[in-house]
């Protein structure tokens, strides 16, 4: 349940920080049966009286057509791979725009890299979610960190906490992400049992979503609390591995799932998407986990697949990938 005045706060606070004014130009290619297309992209573009060029979907031709008349776009990973698939993504191409923005799933350390190298344009990343709309962004102005979703926004508090003892927990340390704001929704409609166990009783709403901050604020999201794996008793969190597969030459990226296993309970397992016309070491990739990751952290098992199954906002769907290797370890 979603009030007026969350939606109205979170659009406010986004037009402010991301620096929206009746000027800009926003190419919209989002689903808005989804909170980043709805509640972010189009609210900001209404509080601020500024103009869209709406599209039905992400069409690669009608995206580059569009982009030098517009001001900034608004996007999921898969957007931005896809135009850095096209030659005619340049510099030239994007010299009219002053800000993209990339949410709703993972954007992959490389890709930011390789759209600023192509564009000179750095990708701001955020993290939200239905509940909360915006939690935290990268700055407009400052640092930008591939890898991270940046600092809590104005008026947002986010804190990392252990699960067991809603403790908070220091920087560095992995925890679950917990939020409260003007940006937090009321509760989950007809269901006051989900909302009482979500929502503490100080307004913390626990996201589900498992997060640390580094030094300097910045907060970094690890995986979901359900993609956890419990292997021998160790937690082991799946972006990690990922983080060090992705690295290797000739891979395009990763997802690491934990599957039954009679003596740990689960195990990790990775599966593996090859760059276009390469053929990743599989074994060369092992190697680099072992030296890389503690013993308990390694897969047990890496897999090559086709690609990975995605949702419509670009998500990686685990549960699909863990029902299809659930009998890896435990045959049926």
């Amino acid at each position: 349940m979603l009030s007026h005045a969350n939606l109205l706060s979170n659009a406010q606070a986004l037009a402010d920080i991301w620096r929206f004014s009746g000027q800009d130009v926003l190419l919209h290619a989002l689903p808005i049966f989804h909170t980043h297309g709805l509640f972010v992209a189009t609210n900001v573009i209404l509080a601020v009286g500024g103009s869209m060029i709406f599209l039905p979907k992400f069409d690669l031709d009608a995206v580059i057509d569009a982009l030098p008349r517009a001001t900034a776009m608004m996007g999921v990973p898969t957007f931005y791979t896809r135009l850095l698939d096209d030659p005619r993504l340049d510099r030239d191409l994007t010299r009219h725009m002053r800000l993209f923005v990339s949410g709703s799933a993972p954007l992959l350390a490389e890709t930011h890299s390789r759209f600023e190298a192509r564009t000179g344009h750095r990708i701001l990343e955020r993290y939200g979610m239905t509940e909360t709309n915006m939690n935290t962004s990268n700055p407009y102005d400052g640092e930008r960190r591939p890898g991270t979703v940046g600092l809590p926004l104005p008026g947002v508090e986010v804190k990392v906490t252990d699960p067991a003892t809603g403790a908070i927990l220091p920087p560095g340390e992995v925890g679950q992400i917990e939020v409260r704001g003007p940006n937090v929704f009321q509760g989950y409609w007809q269901m006051p049992e989900k909302t009482a166990a979500e929502m503490r009783e100080d307004g913390f709403f626990i996201t589900g979503d498992l997060g640390s901050f580094d030094a300097d604020g910045y907060l970094q999201i690890v995986g979901r609390g359900k993609d956890l794996i419990i292997s021998g008793g160790y937690n082991i969190y799946p972006k990690e591995i990922e983080l060090v597969i992705d690295d290797q030459p000739g891979v395009l990226e990763s997802a690491v799932i934990g599957v039954p296993h009679r003596d740990f309970g689960e195990t990790p397992v990775a599966l593996i998407v090859a760059e276009p016309g390469a053929t990743p070491d599989l074994d060369a990739i092992a190697e680099a986990a072992r030296k890389t990751l503690a013993r308990f952290k390694q897969p047990r098992a890496y897999l090559a697949i086709d690609e990975l199954p995605r949702n419509t906002m670009g998500k990686v769907q685990k549960a699909i990938l863990r029902e299809r290797h659930k009998d890896m370890f435990t045959p049926a």
